[in-house]
């Protein structure tokens, strides 16, 4: 992996934590995890894309 793709899923992690905590303390939030799914979505096309 190089480091763009090891950043990305450092933000992503990091992302979901957050979403996680949010949730946990205020409710959830559809839009957020959407948003979080996408997140992951654009990590794994980086990291296969740079795979190739």
């Amino acid at each position: 992996m190089t480091g763009s793709v090891k950043a990305m899923a450092v933000v992503t992690f990091a992302t979901l934590v957050v979403v996680a905590a949010y949730s946990v303390a205020l409710g959830s939030n559809g839009w957020l995890w959407f948003g979080w799914l996408v997140l992951g979505m654009i990590t794994v096309g980086m990291a296969a894309s740079r795979g190739t």
